[in-house]
């Protein structure tokens, strides 16, 4: 098609197809709209194809493998060879997952009248999008617009990703063999979750990150649970590094790293990059059309996911905030309303985070820090799992479930876990949070038992004075 000779008319385009751009779309269809998802590579974006999805099915695998270790002491003698790790046969079975929930992705669309559009997008006007789709360029003139392309892992400067020798999250999930040695650069999330996962496959794993402790985004005492399994894992550990330089030689990658003045030579096998992610956000054509950047390249975008550009939104990892599948898609539901006529706005800060690490970690609101910079008289109470009946049987007993309360009010300002399963846990603290709850709320609410579930009310319980399992303070 000839550019400018011929516009598909629409009512709007999403570019991109990952959590946020495909929920978008399919809501944008039950509204009525007809609307475009524009994919350059596969449905489901990084997270179901490159990252939320398949790094939980190494970290599942990962977590069953490590368990046989522990199962004799429950009385469990497995006959035979030890236990071995196939990874040609865990990449067709996690490869069988990504199809199935792609393929639901591609139904949803499909029955919600969502045209499909597989390319790489760039805005021409305002108004106007064009799509490279092989060897034919489209055309699409739309009246509303949603940018929702996702976020890149970042390198570093000296350490560019061969996927052979350096590695990134996506080529690390790649891997058909295990790695005997891995050096990881970033105690971030990304870093710690593969980490824990290669050293329980048994990679001999050193992670180095340039912060005082690991995943410097959650609180000291929450992640150091995280550091206890991690050397119990044989996992080492170097804080407060800098990696100066990296090399590939003779088959192996060197990192020469520095701390307190000092440097050192580490060698290993491979070398994994988890430095953080970059927004999606150059070669869109955006810059033209006159859509603000902030310096880190995001897009700032009001409540109800505009841009300055009143018929451009923004949803998911191009936005400012955590980049999280699940916040994307509640943006791109709220981009959706709007544009459809509806009420609808990001009216809340309740957005809860998870760490798949060992032991889960999640969180949501404040921490008791953030509570007191706040101007709120502050009552933490923790939990711990080694009280909890169900922790024990499951031989899962680190961490603890923690609440923050409002000493006057006795609202509940945050919840945080640190513990088997946290992932499913946190959903009780996000409700109530949203809904306003005191801590007797959760204090008088019945929880089953045996479930790890009871950390929230033996916290709340905590909080009150009047715990039953552990010694009130």
């Amino acid at each position: 098609m000839v550019v400018g000779e011929v516009a598909v008319e629409v009512d709007t385009v999403v570019v991109g197809g990952g959590p946020g751009g495909y929920t978008a779309a399919i809501r944008l269809g039950q509204l009525g709209k007809s609307v475009v998802l524009i994919e350059k590579n596969q449905l489901g974006g990084v997270c179901l194809n490159r990252g939320c999805i398949p790094s939980k099915a190494l970290i599942q695998m990962a977590e069953k493998f490590d368990e046989l270790t522990h199962l004799k002491e429950m009385g469990v003698e497995l006959p035979g060879k030890p236990a071995s790790i196939d990874l040609h046969k865990w990449q067709k079975w996690k490869q069988e997952i990504t199809t199935k929930l792609n393929t639901g992705i591609h139904q949803l669309c499909q029955q919600n009248g969502v045209t499909v559009v597989t390319g790489e997008a760039h805005f021409l006007s305002s108004h106007r999008v064009g799509v490279e789709t092989g060897n034919a360029f489209d055309v699409y003139k739309f009246e509303h617009a949603i940018v929702a392309t996702g976020s890149s892992p970042r390198s570093l400067p000296f350490a560019e990703v061969d996927h052979t020798y350096i590695l990134d999250s996506t080529s690390a999930l790649e891997l058909t063999e295990v790695p005997r040695s891995l050096s990881i650069v970033g105690g971030g999330y990304i870093g710690m979750e593969l980490g824990l996962a290669f050293a329980k496959l048994g990679s001999a794993v050193t992670i180095v990150e340039m912060s005082p402790h690991i995943l410097p985004a959650t609180a000291p005492h929450i992640s150091r649970e995280v550091l206890n399994k991690a050397e119990k894992l044989g996992v080492t550990i170097k804080s407060s590094t800098s990696v100066e330089h990296l090399t590939v030689n003779d088959g192996y990658v060197e990192l020469i790293v520095q701390s307190n003045g000092e440097q050192e030579t580490l060698q290993s096998e491979k070398a994994l990059m988890t430095v953080g992610r970059s927004p999606n956000t150059k070669g869109l054509g955006l810059e033209q059309v006159g859509v603000f950047f902030n310096e880190d390249g995001t897009l700032p975008i009001n409540e109800e996911c505009r841009t300055n550009i009143d018929h451009i939104f923004a949803i998911g990892d191009v936005t400012e905030g955590p980049a999280l599948a699940h916040k994307a898609s509640k943006q791109g539901i709220v981009a959706a309303e709007v544009i459809g006529g509806l009420p609808s706005a990001i009216d809340s800060s309740y957005i809860p985070y998870v760490v798949f690490t060992d032991p889960q970690i999640a969180g949501v609101g404040l921490t008791a820090k953030q509570a007191q910079e706040q101007g709120h008289r502050v009552k933490t109470a923790r939990f711990p799992f080694q009280a909890n009946g169900l922790a024990l049987v499951a031989s899962k007993p680190d961490g603890f479930a923690e609440v923050i309360v409002d000493e006057e009010s006795h609202l509940l300002l945050g919840f945080h876990i640190v513990g088997a399963d946290a992932s499913n846990l946190i959903g009780e603290g996000v409700l109530a949070l949203e809904l306003g709850a005191r801590v007797e709320d959760v204090a008088l609410t019945v929880h089953p038992h045996p479930t790890f579930s009871e950390g929230w009310l033996g916290a709340a319980e905590a909080a009150l004075g009047h715990a039953i399992h552990v010694v009130n303070k």
